[in-house]
């Protein structure tokens, strides 16, 4: 079995056999943050930098999530139009891909986690206004 382990911030999965556990994989987790904190330098500087997506602070439907799991994608950008019924976020829980989706139509106003990050029951996900 293959288990997913979050200590120090650091996510490892971890597979065990036999009663021998091997790391497969290490990687920094990925906590949602209020505010995004500001690039001081960058590496390489893309030809044409990508605008920035419109964000919508405050109002709106929040879209919780109805249990604890793992962020497997975000199908959704802030400004996006959805539709009623649309998959806006896929959760694992329970070795068990789950999507969430919108509960009426409109447009995403916020998105507050990001693929591979960890939710709890009732965290808000995305906002539609």
């Amino acid at each position: 079995m293959i288990y997913k382990v979050t200590l120090n911030g650091k996510i490892y999965e971890v597979e065990v056999e036999k009663g021998e556990a091997i790391i497969q994989a290490e990687y920094e987790a990925a906590l949602p943050q209020a505010t995004p904190a500001p690039i001081a330098t960058l590496v390489a500087a893309p030809a044409q930098a990508p605008t920035a997506a419109p964000v919508v602070t405050g109002g709106g439907e929040e879209v919780k999530s109805p249990f604890p799991g793992n962020v497997n994608a975000v199908k959704v950008t802030p400004g996006q139009a959805v539709k009623e019924g649309d998959v806006l976020v896929v959760i694992e829980a329970m070795k068990m891909e789950n999507d969430i989706t919108a509960p009426k139509a409109g447009k995403i106003g916020q998105v507050l986690v990001q693929k591979g990050s960890t939710v709890e029951s009732g965290a808000t996900l995305v906002t539609i206004i």
